[in-house]
């Protein structure tokens, strides 16, 4: 259901600080003519933390109405309410999304239990499938495989984004859930490597800025072709670490601005424009990756 390269997307914005939406149409139309498999939208990427819900669900929608059924989109409805976290999905779910990304509550630091409760709520609360996502370097709290496992039982929760960059985690969670149960890496260093492991794809903070190369990568990997999985990953590595020297968002959104993709590299507070030096950087290396002449 849901394989290949589903880009992270950022939520552009003006310097003003509104939503830019004819900078995210035309995100949405780069994406659909770069190959990518699917959109994630308003995840922690798209910087969900400091939309408010109106804000959130009017992105959401924008997205899927800009997709017009060419590119299935994911919605992130992730909070560390369980009770937010119901209300954006059941307020999102008419919007003409295929699913659900849901984050492990982040600073309650949950115990194993407590995220089986949350995750429960939340999938019964909908008809759409929901993928968990584990990123414990953000949240703390860290969904150990035997926690996935018994998630995967229910039937509306269809997969996990592992954003642990941990190989061995994945043959751990392979281990324990059902073939049709979705892998995606949230790791884009570990990528290649997670979708040569048996993996089903990404979702990807570096497809915002090369979504072919992204996209071609997964199509070699689910052709068993990973030489040239390999190949391609080689080509955008830089790109992987390059985009992280700052907090993400932060040079994602600089990237795109420089690539003419967005109007401007606006964050809300508390994130902030990235450093000089920075941005020298990750230029560098997207001139080097081939994404800016």
């Amino acid at each position: 259901m849901f394989t290949g390269s589903f880009v992270a997307l950022i939520t552009p914005m003006f310097d003003n600080g509104e939503i830019d939406y004819p900078s995210l149409k035309h995100l949405v139309e780069f994406h659909i003519e770069s190959g990518s498999h699917g959109i994630v939208a308003v995840g922690t990427t798209g910087e969900s933390a400091t939309l408010p819900f109106s804000e959130h669900i009017e992105v959401v929608r924008k997205t899927v109405e800009y997709a017009q059924g060419k590119i299935p989109v994911i919605a992130g409805s992730g909070a560390n309410s369980t009770e937010e976290a119901i209300f954006l999905s059941t307020q999102m779910a008419e919007t003409g999304i295929q699913g659900f990304l849901s984050v492990v509550p982040y600073y309650n630091k949950p115990q194993q239990k407590g995220m089986v409760a949350h995750f429960k709520a939340i999938a019964d609360s909908t008809d759409l499938p929901v993928l968990l996502y584990n990123v414990p370097s953000r949240t703390v709290a860290d969904m150990l495989p035997e926690t996935v496992a018994e998630l995967a039982s229910h039937p509306k929760i269809v997969g996990l984004k592992d954003a642990t960059g941990d190989i061995g985690r994945l043959k751990e969670t392979q281990a324990l859930v059902p073939d049709d149960f979705v892998l995606l890496s949230g790791d884009d260093s570990t990528g290649c490597e997670f979708l040569i492991n048996g993996g089903h794809g990404v979702i990807s903070v570096t497809a915002n800025i090369a979504p072919k190369q992204m996209a071609e990568m997964c199509n070699a990997a689910k052709d068993k072709d990973f030489d040239l999985a390999k190949k391609i990953d080689k080509q955008i590595e830089g790109l992987h670490s390059a985009l992280f020297v700052e907090p993400n968002p932060v040079l994602p959104k600089w990237a795109l601005y420089k690539m003419g993709k967005t109007n401007s590299a606006f964050l809300r507070l508390p994130m902030v424009e990235s450093e000089l030096e920075s941005q020298k950087h990750i230029e560098d290396v997207m001139r080097s990756s081939g994404v800016l002449s």
